[in-house]
């Protein structure tokens, strides 16, 4: 998400061979109703060999056992399913007994290389087993609905359709709807989705009533997270319908693969910042027969992941500084550079539409009621979390505004107004989502897809 802002500066379909044999059937999925028409057969002989004795009983015993119908696919049966499109499967009935893919495992290098092999460091990642399948359920629920979301998006469709149709994706691949007992804080979406078009880099959704389409000349920056159990995945692509636009498209998404690439435990901002915009600073972009250098946004920046915090509170620079921070072990962190055609600096502008509250919110006596009604609210359903005012509009809450504003001015809830580049310039944006493991680097969010 929600790019930190600093001062100044496939379809999943699993072989039908390896789903597991439901009970009364054989390994290939037929009903094992032949062996139960045999022993019948039997049953039946020896009720004919004792019918003078048995009479009428024995006429009763006589007649079969009518054969069980067999069940349609999908319909109750123990076995992993397949996605659907829109997707609507949870994933944890795909992907059975909570094994899903790991991400991008990447190796240590020289002084951290030992890790790899360290009986010590490989006891310390056995111990992170629930936090590994939190993120990496997830990532697969990300990679799952933007590889729908990448098809479906279409020039001339609404971005309140478009947000909608990735954020009911989201809901039901994680099970949890989010909309009665705090259920979106146990799993769902982990910040709304950013469809910010052109020279707005971030932090744009529409609100309700918002009328906007995407246009096939448009650049649009494709930004949402998932959590489970509070553990967020934040990845980001961007949208192009004009094949114009591809160099700066692919000069987001190799800087954010430098960037990755130079993280690591001790590895200073810095450096992950210098190696970014080396990259980034590479490319230029022919647009309308003018030719644009490819600009860092150097105002924005990656940023560490907490529990529950979608802003964990140490940045990753996108361009080269002084920042001398170093990444620990155990961390989370979300790559995320962004590249301009204009000046490669960002300013709040247009409508703001993403909250969140603060966890260090003071408290203050509030004198407007519904503020109080409204805070009750967030906390129980958000907690931490970022929200859009979508979002209360789904909770069915009605003329919230003055609330929430005040909710603001007292500094429990922050505003994040969009964020754009002078207008008429295009932004483009790559992110990913990955842990540093005490053995490896987990790019979690990596997919075929980027």
């Amino acid at each position: 998400m929600a790019a930190h802002v600093t001062d100044g500066v496939a379809d999943m379909t699993l072989d039908d061979s390896k789903s597991k044999p439901t009970n009364g059937t054989t390994h290939n999925g037929d009903k094992t109703n032949g062996d139960a028409e045999h022993d019948d057969s039997d049953d039946d002989n020896e009720a004919e060999e004792g019918a003078p004795e048995a009479g009428e009983g024995a006429a009763k015993k006589k007649k079969k056992r009518k054969p069980r119908k067999k069940k349609k696919a999908g319909a109750g049966a123990s076995g992993p399913k397949t996605q659907t499109a829109p997707p609507r499967v949870p994933v944890h009935e795909i992907f059975l007994n909570d094994s899903y893919p790991e991400g991008e495992i990447c190796d240590y290098l020289n002084e951290n290389s030992y890790r790899t092999t360290s009986e010590e460091k490989r006891h310390l990642d056995r111990m992170n087993n629930d936090f590994l399948t939190d993120y990496r359920r997830g990532a697969e629920i990300h990679r799952q609905v933007r590889q729908w979301a990448r098809n479906f998006i279409k020039p001339g469709m609404s971005l309140t359709e478009i947000a909608e149709g990735i954020e009911d994706s989201v809901r039901a691949l994680t099970g949890h709807q989010g909309l009665e007992d705090g259920d979106g804080q146990i799993a769902g979406m982990g910040f709304p989705t950013g469809l910010s078009i052109n020279h707005c880099a971030a932090h744009y959704t529409p609100n309700a009533g918002n009328k906007m389409v995407v246009n096939y000349e448009d650049v649009m920056k494709v930004d949402f997270g998932v959590h489970i159990n509070g553990r967020i995945v934040d990845s980001a692509f961007t949208m192009t319908f004009d094949p114009v636009y591809d160099n700066l498209v692919e000069a987001c998404k190799a800087a954010t693969n430098a960037g990755i690439k130079e993280a690591g435990i001790d590895v200073r901002m810095s450096d992950i910042g210098a190696a970014i915009q080396e990259v980034m600073e590479s490319y230029e972009v022919e647009i309308k027969g003018e030719t644009f250098p490819v600009k860092c946004i150097r105002n924005l920046n990656g940023h560490s992941i907490g529990h529950y915090t979608i802003h964990g509170g140490k940045t990753v620079p996108i361009v080269k500084g002084g920042d001398q921070t170093k990444m620990e072990e155990g961390e989370t962190f979300a790559i995320e550079t962004f590249g301009s055609t204009g000046k490669g600096y960002v300013r709040d502008d247009m409508e703001t539409s993403h909250y969140a509250k603060r966890g260090d919110a003071p408290k203050v006596a509030l004198r407007v009621s519904s503020a109080k009604t409204l805070l009750n609210s967030i906390t129980k359903n958000f907690g931490t979390l970022p929200f859009c005012r979508r979002y209360l509009d789904r909770l069915g809450h009605d003329k919230y505004l003055l609330g929430l504003n005040n909710l603001v001015s007292a500094g429990i809830v922050e505003a994040y107004p969009p964020l754009c580049d002078i207008k008429g310039s295009y932004t483009a944006q790559s992110e990913h989502t990955f842990i540093l493991r005490p053995t490896c680097k987990e790019v979690v969010s990596r997919g075929d897809d980027y």
